[in-house]
């Protein structure tokens, strides 16, 4: 089954329902310079606290300085580190070093062809690449939470070439998550507001959605 992770977790109730759905991973986003979903370190801990294994819990972090991130990591105790935003290749090399079993996902924005270069080039540091559909040429950059798609055809092309895993994400939900699995064949999808409502998550939608994600072959 293509894995199943749920971003913009706000609670430890959207947790726990997220979990009995189904979800394989949660996003628990911290502070971002535009998008939805952002919570305060301390409560990105006490949820993931809460969290059962294997769920993985993912802090999502626009920093991209290597203490930084470290210490970020430290306060919020994720066993999944995403970093939303380009970073140099040493930082992932020592944010490795640094934290041990903790697991590393870069998101790449697609755009064009380019971006299969740019994945290509970072998967062998990572764990895993997650496919979004932000801008980060704007001066206020779009690093998720954008609620569009992208262009399918170069997430397939990613996902065939990349040696780790590969989420999609960008403007996923109930009614077109199974045609972007039949289009891309990631290892896993990832939305926010595809399953929210009034900014909370929608226990209807989540299980229209899973139910999707399910039936897809």
């Amino acid at each position: 089954m293509t894995r199943i992770k749920i971003c913009c977790i706000a609670s430890t109730r959207e947790a726990a329902l997220a979990i009995r759905h189904g979800a394989h991973a949660l996003g628990l986003v911290s502070a971002m310079p535009s998008g939805p979903g952002v919570i305060d370190e301390g409560l990105i801990a006490q949820i993931a606290a809460t969290v059962p294994p294997p769920v993985a819990t993912f802090l999502l972090t626009s920093r991209d300085d290597t203490a930084g991130i470290i210490d970020q990591q430290r306060r919020c105790r994720t066993n999944t580190i995403q970093l939303v935003d380009r970073v140099a290749p040493e930082i992932h090399i020592q944010l490795r070093e640094a934290l041990p079993g903790v697991a590393l996902v870069q998101v790449i924005h697609v755009d064009g062809e380019e971006s299969v270069t740019e994945a290509v080039a970072v998967a062998p540091r990572v764990d895993a690449i997650l496919l979004d559909s932000g801008n980060q040429s704007l001066p206020c950059k779009e690093l998720g939470g954008t609620g569009r798609t992208h262009d399918w055809s170069v997430s397939r092309q990613i996902v065939e070439a990349s040696p780790v895993p590969v989420f999609l994400a960008g403007g996923l939900k109930p009614e077109n998550v199974g045609e972007a699995i039949r289009s891309v064949r990631p290892f896993g999808v990832d939305l926010c507001s595809g399953v929210r409502t009034a900014d909370r998550l929608d226990e209807a939608k989540l299980a229209a959605f899973v139910a999707e994600v399910s039936a897809a072959v």
